[in-house]
């Protein structure tokens, strides 16, 4: 079988898939075309190559590992039409994003942007202003594995941690759990909102005027799912109207974010550039479950990370 990497692994990494049997192609996925050395491969792994790949063209395709835990940039109904297997890397980047939730909140309670304005200026300054994290009321929209690794670092504050998901069943880690259709009693009581569901055309704009309005005013919002979870104007329009302790966000609708955003203006919003997912252990991570499910596909077992097409995730 012929598999296609658009990501140097490493030889040694390469290696190891050639000796599980595979004919390993790589091109790098930002100069990767329809070619006839790939028009007869079995197996892509990747991120996105398909804004340069037709994959159409792949007639002897029958399986996508993707190395992102979003599906989006995927040609779904192509795929659902073909009975294309797609999996996904779910829970790579967890740990990283966990960690990454955790710094925001404490960075906008403890209000470190003040102190590193004033070590800027050279001013010794004292702030009265802080809040403690402790006895406050944690909300997760999705108790997917982002959620879980966050909410494990989460405990040792002394909050308590609340998660939404479809149905509202109990998940480890989160004190309670409510159904999605019980969203807006759920946003009301919660002092920090983490955006964590996966992005469907179910949750897009989940989080629009009417819902943030549900927040409370001083509430904190945190968005490490996609950008279109949040609708953008809505958020711009609260802020403006003195919303929000503080908001953080790592995932943009349109990326990159535009230079001329009014995201980038205010004192209260937190910007990183989609690198929540970010450590030194990603790309071991990632090539294990690749590795892991090109060993369970040889030997015809259950793969790892399959996407339900119908659900989105």
């Amino acid at each position: 079988m012929k598999v296609l990497f658009t990501y140097d692994y490493g030889t040694e990494k390469m290696n190891s898939i050639k000796k599980l049997g595979y004919d390993v192609k790589y091109i790098y996925e930002r100069e990767i075309i329809n070619s006839k050395e790939i028009e007869d491969i079995d197996i892509l792994v990747c991120y996105n190559p398909f804004n340069r790949l037709d994959i159409t063209k792949l007639l002897n395709l029958k399986w996508i590992q993707l190395s992102s835990i979003g599906i989006d940039q995927a040609p779904i109904d192509y795929i659902k039409k073909k009975g294309i297997i797609l999996t996904n890397n779910k829970g790579g980047y967890s740990i990283p994003m966990g960690e990454w939730i955790v710094l925001k909140i404490l960075e906008i309670y403890k209000d470190s942007r003040y102190f590193y304005e004033r070590q800027k200026e050279k001013k010794w300054k004292i702030n009265t202003g802080l809040l403690e994290l402790y006895g406050k009321v944690v909300g997760f929209l999705g108790t997917g594995t982002i959620s879980i690794e966050a909410a494990k670092r989460l405990r040792g504050f002394g909050v308590k941690i609340y998660g939404l998901n479809t149905n509202g069943r109990n998940i480890k880690y989160f004190d309670k759990c409510f159904s999605l259709s019980n969203l807006d009693d759920f946003l009301a009581i919660c002092d920090i909102i983490i955006c964590a569901i996966p992005y469907t055309e179910k949750t897009h704009h989940l989080m629009n005027g009417e819902r943030l309005s549900k927040m409370k005013k001083n509430s904190v919002l945190i968005n490490v799912s996609r950008g279109s979870i949040l609708d953008e104007r809505d958020l711009i329009e609260k802020l403006k109207e003195g919303w929000f302790m503080g908001v953080a966000l790592d995932v943009f609708e349109n990326e990159p974010l535009s230079e001329d955003s009014p995201l980038w203006d205010f004192k209260n919003v937190y910007i990183t550039p989609h690198n929540s997912w970010v450590s030194e252990k990603r790309n071991e991570r990632r090539f294990e479950v690749i590795y892991e499910n090109l060993k369970r596909y040889k030997n015809n077992e259950k793969l790892l990370n399959v996407v339900d097409l119908e659900k989105g995730y």
